[in-house]
């Protein structure tokens, strides 16, 4: 596995197991899964409700909780700087650990920046105090960076956002670079059909992709991954089957030439699979985050 050091010094692995829209009842298998694959890192969410089930699978391992490197995030219902603060209590009782290894925010929250801002200042006390080891936002785009690096202290160790082969988000990606902000790619195999060339498509499917997996022996989906950490960024495939939790973490024992990378680079289509970030509002998008 290899891993990438964020801003602080601190190491991440570059793969990990997402859980999102994972039911609680297939995390625990899913993430024990990924364990005993190798995955040595874990990507969950307040909003995903399944944080205790990652807890239990990590503790149920034969791991030491120092091996496994987790991340969740804060949903927008727990912004300000107190409900963030308490907002971190919860998720740290369900995965009952004491220190998160990366914190970060899961939305910009654009209509309500200032309770953003708080947020952030929380995740930055927290960091303060070795709560946390490690603090980052999502889906944040150049404009939202732009504010936040502009308003707080700590510059995020990582921007959670949607990268995947038809999706590059290059201008985000940059920004976050020359500031030192890792990028983590979510959906880095492009999970979401897309419209191109007037087709219903899918990146799994791609013609170029396709053809690259069959000169390496490997799979759409594992040449997707590779094109990603060859690149530098985190990636956090998400699965429920334990032979493609083993089959997405199988990346390390090839390289992509520079004409492959460059033919992936040309299949960007620029639209967005996801929500767009600035439709997340309370309103919209709101909900309790139960206690734990």
């Amino acid at each position: 596995m290899d891993t990438i050091t964020l801003n602080n010094g601190i190491e991440i692995p570059a793969l990990g197991l997402g859980v999102f829209q994972t039911p609680p009842d297939e995390t625990r298998s899913a993430v024990s899964a990924a364990l005993a694959a190798g995955y040595r890192h874990i990507d969950t969410a307040a909003a995903y409700g399944n944080e205790r089930e990652v807890g239990e699978a990590v503790k149920a391992s034969s791991l030491d909780r120092s091996e496994v490197f987790l991340e969740t995030k804060i949903w927008i219902s727990d912004y300000g700087y107190d409900q963030t603060l308490h907002g971190f209590e919860k998720s740290a009782a369900k995965l009952g650990v004491d220190q998160i290894d990366l914190l970060i925010l899961h939305q910009a929250l654009p209509s309500e920046f200032e309770r953003t801002i708080g947020a952030y200042k929380a995740l930055e006390k927290l960091l303060a105090d070795g709560r946390v080891r490690a603090i980052g936002v999502s889906n944040f785009m150049v404009d939202h960076l732009t504010q936040l690096l502009d308003r707080t202290d700590v510059v995020p160790a990582a921007n959670q956002i949607e990268v995947h082969p038809y999706f590059q988000q290059r201008e985000v990606q940059a920004f976050g670079a020359e500031r030192g902000i890792v990028t983590q790619a979510w959906s880095p195999i492009g999970g979401i059909t897309f419209y191109r060339e007037g087709e219903h498509t899918s990146t799994l499917q791609d013609p170029t992709i396709v053809g690259i997996a069959q000169a390496h022996g490997k799979s759409p989906a594992q040449v997707m991954l590779r094109w990603a950490v060859q690149q530098g960024r985190s990636v956090i495939p998400k699965s429920t089957k334990a032979h493609r939790i083993a089959e997405n973490v199988d990346v390390f024992d090839f390289e992509l030439t520079g004409d492959q990378l460059a033919a992936i680079d040309g299949l960007d289509t620029g639209k967005r699979g996801g929500p767009e970030p600035e439709a997340i509002t309370m309103e919209a998008f709101g909900r309790d985050i139960p206690e734990a």
